[in-house]
C-alpha cells in the first residue's frame, strides 16, 4: 500500500469513529477466542459501576430524623441542611431515626423491598484509625486525602499507589480467567483505571452505541478494495511496532462489528430509561446485558460515569439535581434489570473520589473524607445500612478539622463485599485488598 493510500486508510478510520479506547485496545481479541466461564464463577454475573465524580457531597444522603443527631446535623450543616427528607426504617434501627435526602425518592422504593442498601461512613483507609492518632501520625494515613486525583486513583486501584497501577475491576477479571473477551469488560465513560489490568482494558462504546467504521460499512466496490488492502496490511506488517498496531486495529474492528451486530437484536427498552447522560450510559448497558448470552462470558464489568459532583459553588441547586439523577436512572435500570430476568445476577454500586465537609463554605462545600455509598441488586441484602452512620457534628471524635470525617468502614472492605459475590476466593479477595488484614472483618455481610 503506498502513501497515498495509507494516508486515505487513516483518514477512512478517524472517520469511521473507531474509538482511541478501541484502538490502544491490547485486550481486544476476535470473538472466536471467548474463554469458557472460569470454574469458579458459577452461572452469569455482572458489576456496573457508577463513579459520581468530583466527591458526593453524600452526608446530605442521609439525614438524621430527631433527637441530638438532629441537632448536630442543623449545626454543622448550616445553609445546607436538608429539612424535608424521606424517612426510611433499616433492619437495624438508627439512633435519632434516619432518612433519604429527597432528591433520591425515585430509589426509595428499592430500599424499601430490600434491592437497594447504603454504606455508611465508608472511605480510603490503610488500617483503623483514631483522632489521637492521625494527629500524632502515630497510625498509617492514606496518602494525598483530599485530592481528586490521588484519592480517584486509591478508589479505583482499591489500595495505596504502586509503581504499577491497575484497578480493580480489571483485575477481578484476570482472577477469575474473564478478561479474554472483550465482551467482559465494558465501558461507557472512556478508558478509566478500575477496569485496566496487566491484561485487561476496558471496550469502549457510547451510550447510543459503539460506533460503526464506516468504510467498512457499505457495500460499494472502493470500500471492498479498501477492506482487501487494509487486510493485506495487517497480513504483512512486519516491524514489531507496526504489528503491535496492525494486530490492534485489526482486532478493534472486527469486535466493533461483531457487539454492533450483537446489539442489533438488543432490547429496545422502549418509554423506560430518561434523557439524562447517566439514564443513556445505562440503557447502553441494559442493551449489552440483554444479548450478554452472545458473548460468552461468565463475568461482566461495566464502568459509567457521571459529573459535576465537586460542589464548592451553588450546591443547594446542583446537588438535589444530581441525586435525581442518579436515583432516577438507578430505578429505571433495575426495572430494566427485572425485565431481563438479570436483577439477581447484576449488582450496580456507587464510588466517589471522597465524602465533603459537613461545614458550609457559604455556598458549597469542600473536599472531605468518609462517606455514603449505595448498592442495588436482586442478590443485596437490602433495606439495611451497613457500616457505620457518624453522627454529623464538628468538632466529634471523628472530625480531622472543617468536618472532614475519619472513615469507620475501609473502602476495601466495601470492594471486598462485592469481589466476593462476584466469585473471588477469601485468598484471592486478601491479594487483590492487602490492607484487610489490618481489620478484624474483612467485609461487610451485605450478600447472603
Amino acid at each position: 500500500m503506498n502513501y497515498k493510500n495509507r494516508r486515505e486508510f487513516l483518514s477512512l478510520c478517524i472517520k469511521g469513529g473507531v474509538s482511541m479506547a478501541a484502538l490502544t485496545s491490547m485486550q481486544l481479541k476476535a470473538m472466536t477466542s471467548l474463554a469458557t466461564p472460569a470454574a469458579n464463577a458459577d452461572g452469569f454475573k455482572a458489576l456496573v459501576c457508577i463513579f459520581l465524580e468530583g466527591g458526593n457531597d453524600s452526608f446530605n444522603m442521609l439525614i438524621p430524623q430527631q433527637s441530638d443527631p438532629l441537632a448536630a446535623y442543623l449545626n454543622s450543616r448550616q445553609n445546607l441542611a436538608v429539612s424535608d427528607s424521606i424517612a426510611i426504617n433499616p433492619v437495624t434501627a438508627v439512633d435519632g431515626g434516619i432518612g433519604l435526602n429527597p432528591g433520591l425518592s425515585a430509589i426509595e422504593p428499592l430500599f424499601n423491598s430490600n434491592k437497594l442498601a447504603v454504606v455508611s461512613g465508608v472511605g480510603s483507609l490503610v488500617a483503623p484509625i483514631t483522632l489521637e492518632q492521625y494527629k500524632a501520625k502515630s497510625a498509617a494515613i492514606p496518602n494525598n486525602l483530599f485530592s481528586h486525583n490521588d484519592q480517584q486513583a486509591t478508589w479505583m486501584q482499591g489500595r495505596e499507589k504502586e509503581s504499577i497501577n491497575y484497578g480493580w475491576g480489571g483485575r477481578i477479571l484476570e482472577l477469575l480467567n474473564q478478561h479474554d473477551s472483550f465482551g467482559s469488560n465494558i465501558s461507557l465513560s472512556g478508558n478509566n483505571l478500575w477496569q485496566t489490568g496487566p491484561n485487561a482494558i476496558p471496550f469502549a462504546m457510547n451510550k447510543s452505541g459503539i460506533t460503526r467504521v464506516s468504510a467498512y460499512n457499505s457495500a460499494s466496490q472502493r470500500t471492498q478494495d479498501f477492506r482487501q488492502q487494509l487486510e493485506q496490511m495487517f497480513s504483512r506488517a512486519s516491524h514489531p511496532l507496526a504489528k503491535s498496531y496492525s494486530d490492534k486495529l485489526d482486532t478493534s474492528i472486527s469486535n466493533t462489528e461483531q457487539l454492533n451486530e450483537a446489539l442489533g437484536s438488543a432490547e429496545e427498552f422502549t418509554d423506560v430509561f430518561g434523557d439524562a447522560n447517566l439514564s443513556q450510559q445505562l440503557l447502553a448497558v441494559a442493551k449489552t446485558l440483554s444479548v450478554q448470552s452472545q458473548f460468552g462470558v461468565g463475568r461482566q464489568v461495566y464502568f459509567v460515569g457521571m459529573g459535576g459532583f465537586d460542589t464548592h459553588d451553588d450546591q443547594n441547586v446542583n446537588h438535589p439535581a444530581l441525586l435525581a439523577q442518579l436515583a432516577e436512572a438507578m430505578a429505571e435500570f433495575d426495572g430494566a434489570m427485572t425485565t431481563l430476568g438479570l436483577s439477581d445476577q447484576v449488582t450496580t454500586f456507587t464510588m466517589s473520589d471522597f465524602g465533603r465537609t459537613l461545614s458550609s463554605n457559604g455556598d458549597g462545600t469542600d473536599h472531605g473524607w468518609a462517606g455514603n455509598q449505595l448498592v442495588m441488586g436482586g442478590a443485596v441484602n437490602g433495606g439495611e445500612i451497613y457500616g457505620s452512620v457518624i453522627e454529623q457534628a464538628l468538632d466529634s471524635a471523628y472530625d480531622v478539622g472543617g468536618g472532614r470525617m475519619i472513615p469507620q468502614v475501609a473502602n476495601e472492605q466495601y470492594f471486598a463485599s462485592l469481589a466476593r459475590w462476584f466469585g473471588l476466593s477469601d485468598s484471592e479477595v486478601l491479594e487483590l485488598f492487602p490492607s484487610l488484614s489490618n481489620f478484624n472483618q474483612t467485609h461487610l455481610s451485605m450478600f447472603s
